[in-house]
């Protein structure tokens, strides 16, 4: 073979060899860094909406929002019919919450919270249940009911809700055995954003273990339906310490302290509205109602309990 022919063959190996060795020892692609979660956010998550809150805001009968209503047949599969309340001259989706009442009541006793919540950016569904009689497992079922019928509602183009609600961001809010049956929800479903369980009553084996849910429990000082020490106050710590929790106990409050006409509606607004903006639309502004030296200042608060900071 002529030499110059063969040199020339003897580089072209030589290339290719250092071409590959290069491409094999080459560092790959790094991955792509994962994004945080939205409980990582400090700021700005993407859902916060509405003006700075203050405690004044916060203990007013409303919101920036104005609200608007919807009137849900006792037809309806799965609950006994309601209203849904809604914010109006809002944009963008929101998280929705279902209300549900305790034994022998209607959608009346907790309806205060519908147009309070609503007003500050979520659409909420108060309730009557199938039956006033319904047990908590039964009252648990039918929050749920209510929460798929909201995000129906928001996918039907006919509806006044349509496209309002994000249906990854859901909250439970029930008095007496309703309250029982939001902590029972919450124990099955860890999807659940938020929860608010008031005087929650419950009996026998629970599975409040399971919660991951952050659970806010109102609970009513001489409650003498379901005593703090037989009810709220166990059901608190049978919560996960490793979920965020709070405990709030109204100051000689009876069974009924946090239902509709009740005077302590400014407390409990502030603290049920706060619980909500923090961990559906986690926007981290309404930790400072949550958390800090403060809860024990008011004289409408015995007892707070919490696993501060969130």
């Amino acid at each position: 073979m002529n030499k110059n022919i063969f040199e020339k063959l003897l580089a072209g190996v030589a290339v290719l060899t250092l071409s590959f060795n290069v491409i094999a020892t080459s560092d790959p692609e790094p991955e792509p860094e994962p994004q945080p979660l939205p409980d990582a956010c400090t700021s700005d998550c993407g859902y916060e909406r509405g003006p700075d809150p203050t405690v004044e805001s916060l203990e007013a009968s409303s919101g920036p929002y104005a609200v608007s209503t919807v009137s849900v047949s006792r037809n309806v599969s799965g609950f006994g019919g309601g209203t849904i309340h809604y914010p109006t001259g809002i944009t963008g989706t929101m998280g929705a919450i279902a209300v549900v009442p305790g034994y022998v009541s209607y959608e009346s006793s907790i309806m205060w919270w519908g147009p309070r919540i609503a007003s500050h950016g979520f659409v909420v569904i108060t309730i009557n249940t199938s039956s006033i009689y319904d047990n908590p497992d039964s009252r648990a079922n039918q929050l749920n009911a209510a929460l798929n019928y909201v995000i129906d509602q928001s996918k039907n183009t006919s509806s006044p809700i349509y496209g309002m609600v994000d249906e990854t961001r859901r909250g439970v809010m029930g008095w007496s055995m309703g309250g029982g049956g939001t902590l029972k929800l919450a124990g099955d479903d860890r999807s659940i954003r938020a929860a608010i369980p008031q005087a929650p009553w419950y009996s026998g084996s629970n599975n409040f273990g399971n919660i991951t849910t952050p659970t806010l429990i109102i609970a009513c000082e001489n409650d003498t339906t379901a005593p703090v020490n037989n009810h709220a106050s166990p059901f608190y710590y049978d919560i996960p310490s490793t979920t965020d929790k709070a405990y709030l106990e109204i100051n000689d409050g009876s069974h009924s302290c946090a239902n509709s006409g009740n005077a302590n509606q400014d407390i409990l607004g502030k603290y049920g509205v706060a619980w909500m903006k923090r961990f559906i639309d986690v926007d981290r502004r309404y930790d400072q109602f949550l958390c800090g030296p403060d809860h024990a200042a008011p004289v409408e608060i015995s007892e707070y309990r919490d696993t501060c900071n969130y």
